[in-house]
């Protein structure tokens, strides 16, 4: 028998995770259910810290200290779990969220994760969960400590997660078995593809790799101004000088970048001035290709490939600061920011810390990946796309963090000590690469996971993929099958 807690957030989820429970034949039974009103806990009420009762009410309610939590608070890991999840929570603070929750001070996000770590213990004890199922990798704050305590009291856990195979997802029983697998173990046809060709990645956009025009303040910039003013400060709309200086402040801001590049569209917050002020200042930095240079493409943050598969390396000035240390004499560091990044984890210290390092040049909006990739030394990458880019296209990538391509031809793992120039002199062989990408295809799964596709199959049977989905997971929860990733995979 196994005892299921889900984390299935939303009425695809819940279809999954009900349809699994359904084929199980009696073997499966839902012990813990996190997600919305309608699951035994809302998840993201935790994130947010509110008060959100769902079926069971709310989950600290009616516990007390009970230090079930110790087995996770022990983990050699936990130094590394409790950077990751204080960061996670910090996504939802004022500086980043309107409705944001109220912790400031260090003590009392440590305050917290401690109550929340020792309820989530109690629950899964008294439940007496055998099993737990993600439908996509931990990267929340509440998630991720659900994750994390499971595994330390000796869950078996279960992760799926969409891949960039059209159709298909992965699977692995730890957040960090992502890419880790043998190609040679699997025979499978190769998986084809254009030697040269990047991928084509659609939530990434063509323009923002051209200068264009530059930007004007837009309305929707300046109703995001107003209402951060009537959240948070409203005594400064009564100020005229202090609104007239802001506006100033943003429509330069706009004056210098390219009008692809909305600052302030989606949230405005006054950290928000800062960075991008500083960020403009780069704008008419030349692009020289000539030289000898890694190419770091910056992570948008916050996101699940820095804050879940990035450990330590989440902290991407210290990614720029460890290619640094080895870095050989003439070599260059060219950095670009992600076209979408704001000022989350993108502080004026991040920014001396780069600029603490003679050999990093910040490269500006219109400089092309494509180009910066294409003439590098190699490309590095805590997790990002653009590994799987340059090695399609001939170009080494090393990785930081749990990349999904991390064990395909030309990518290498960061180890200090490494010597760049044999990274650069590596030979990537196009039919070796497509040999083990048509292995990993071969231990995906069938299906859509993730809502954010399903406008791209129109004609999607809903029901026929729950199914398949579901199917597949009772599957993996059983053992009857392979997980995609993991040590023996």
């Amino acid at each position: 028998m196994i005892k299921l807690m889900c984390d299935a957030r939303g009425d695809y989820r819940e279809k999954f995770m009900n349809r699994l429970v359904a084929l199980s034949g009696g073997d499966v039974e839902l012990g813990l259910h996190i997600g919305y009103d309608k699951a035994d806990y809302h998840g993201p009420a935790l994130q947010w810290m509110r008060v959100k009762p769902a079926r069971r009410g709310t989950l600290m309610a009616n516990t007390r200290q009970s230090g079930a939590n110790l087995s996770l608070i022990a983990s050699e890991e936990f130094g590394q779990i409790l950077e990751t999840t204080v960061e996670q929570l910090h996504r939802t603070s004022p500086h980043y969220a309107y409705r944001a929750h109220d912790v400031h001070h260090i003590q009392d996000y440590l305050d917290y994760f401690h109550i929340l770590s020792d309820a989530i213990a109690q629950e899964i004890l008294s439940d007496g969960i055998t099993h737990a199922l993600f439908f996509n990798v931990p990267h929340l704050f509440y998630d991720t400590l659900y994750y994390e305590v499971a595994r330390a009291l000796g869950v078996k856990t279960t992760i799926l997660s969409w891949s960039q195979f059209p159709g298909r997802f992965f699977s692995m029983n730890r957040v960090h078995d992502q890419g880790l697998f043998d190609p040679s173990k699997t025979k499978a046809p190769p998986y084809e593809m254009e030697q040269g060709t990047a991928p084509d990645l659609f939530y990434m956009d063509d323009k923002w790799q051209q200068q264009g025009e530059t930007g004007k303040l837009s309305a929707r910039a300046v109703a995001q101004f107003l209402k951060f003013l009537v959240r948070r400060d409203p005594a400064k709309l009564l100020n005229p000088r202090y609104i007239r200086d802001n506006l100033g402040r943003m429509s330069r801001i706009y004056s210098q970048l390219p009008d692809w590049r909305d600052p302030f569209a989606k949230f405005f917050h006054t950290s928000e001035l800062a960075y991008f002020e500083h960020l403009a200042e780069y704008e008419k930095e030349p692009v020289d290709l000539s030289g000898k240079y890694i190419y770091v493409a910056l992570h948008n943050q916050p996101e699940m490939s820095t804050s879940a598969l990035g450990g330590k390396w989440r902290d991407q000035a210290l990614v720029i600061e460890a290619l640094a240390r080895d870095l050989p004499e003439g070599w260059q560091i060219l950095v670009k920011e992600n076209p979408r990044q704001g000022a989350y984890a993108r502080g004026p210290m991040f920014f001396h810390r780069l600029s603490r390092i003679p050999s990093v040049r910040i490269m500006p909006s219109s400089a092309s990946t494509h180009a910066l990739a294409a003439n590098a030394q190699f490309v590095a990458s805590v997790t990002g796309t653009v590994g799987w880019e340059a090695i399609r296209q001939g170009r080494p990538a090393m990785v930081f963090g749990a990349a999904w391509y991390g064990a395909f031809p030309g990518v290498v793992h960061y180890q200090p000590g490494l010597d760049f120039e044999d990274i650069a002199a590596i030979e990537i062989d196009h039919d070796a690469l497509q040999d083990a990408a048509g292995a990993l295809l071969a231990r995906t799964h069938e299906g859509l996971i993730e809502q954010l596709f399903f406008p791209m199959y129109p004609d999607l049977d809903h029901e026929d993929n729950a199914t398949k989905v579901a199917q597949t997971a009772l599957e993996l929860l059983r053992g009857e099958r392979e997980t995609t990733f993991g040590p023996d995979a």
